[in-house]
Order: structure tokens, then C-alpha cells, then sequence
């Protein structure tokens, strides 16, 4: 899969999980459950900017 067609897929999955999370913080769910969307949408960010803007281990 192309680096292009990674971001779109992650970034679809950032939407979902942006979603969810939105209405987990509005049902007012257990603060675990809010926690661990948070850190999974956090980390599938991270992923999404690595994959877009990758870093050249020689420039760096």
C-alpha cells in the first residue's frame, strides 16, 4: 500500500475514533474507557504524521 492510500486509511480511522470518543466524554462513560480512546486516537495520530511527513534518519 502506498504512503498516500496509509494516510487516508489512518485518517479515516482518526474520523471513527474521533467520533467515538465524542460520544463516550458526552454519555459521560467511565474515565477508562475515555482514557484508552484517547491514547489509541493519540497514537493513530502520531502514526499519521509519521507516514506523512517521514523523517530522513540523515537530515535529522
Amino acid at each position: 500500500m502506498a504512503v498516500k492510500e496509509k494516510t487516508v486509511v489512518l485518517d479515516e480511522k482518526i474520523v471513527l475514533l474521533k467520533d467515538k470518543l465524542n460520544k463516550s466524554i458526552e454519555n459521560q462513560s467511565n474515565y477508562d474507557k475515555i482514557y484508552k480512546l484517547s491514547t489509541e486516537l493519540d497514537e493513530l495520530i502520531v502514526s499519521y504524521y509519521r507516514q506523512k511527513y517521514p523523517v530522513n534518519e540523515k537530515t535529522s
